[in-house]
């Protein structure tokens, strides 16, 4: 039985570690290859003291959405203007059907009161929260599956903040 016991050990670590570099690479791949998108900020309560400096995230695209209607997780929909900035044109459960110039976004909805869209925070090294006091957008790569990936924060001239 010992014998049995460290093959599924170690079966259990090979796909842990498979399933792990695949999550990676669909991550590099949407940053490689993803269509940038900015998402407007809303005010939120940045600070958190016991997890370092960072800053929460809510979009304007989820404010004012009655979730009871609509289903736990799917895609928001948008429209990207020349700018690069996203307006929401609606929330379905299906990635598709797709309008031209429309792009899925992936979204669950944990309750009630929240829709999240892609990441809800961004970590900043200690000291440098003054720099992003004046974020106005999320930029995220998307793909053509609805995926999401936060790449930063741009100010108000579109200038990304680092």
């Amino acid at each position: 039985m010992k014998k049995y016991k460290w093959i599924i050990i170690l079966l259990n670590l090979i796909i842990l570690l498979v399933y792990f570099n695949f999550s990676v690479s669909k991550k590099e791949d949407v940053l490689k290859n993803g269509k940038l998108v900015l998402l407007e900020l809303a005010p939120v309560d940045p600070r958190s003291l016991m997890q370092g400096d960072y800053m929460s995230l809510r979009y304007r695209i989820s404010e004012n959405i009655r979730t009871e209607s609509m289903p736990k997780r799917g895609f928001c929909i948008v429209k990207i203007d020349n700018k690069g900035i996203a307006t929401k044109v609606r929330f379905q459960k299906d990635k598709t059907p797709l309008n031209k110039g429309e792009y899925p976004i992936k979204y669950n909805a944990p309750d009630s009161w929240n829709v999240n869209i892609g990441a809800e925070s961004f970590f900043f090294q200690e000291g440098q929260a003054e720099k992003y006091e004046k974020a106005k957008y999320g930029a995220i790569k998307i793909d053509e599956n609805g995926n999401s990936l936060l790449i930063g924060l741009y100010d108000e001239t579109l200038k990304n903040i680092k």
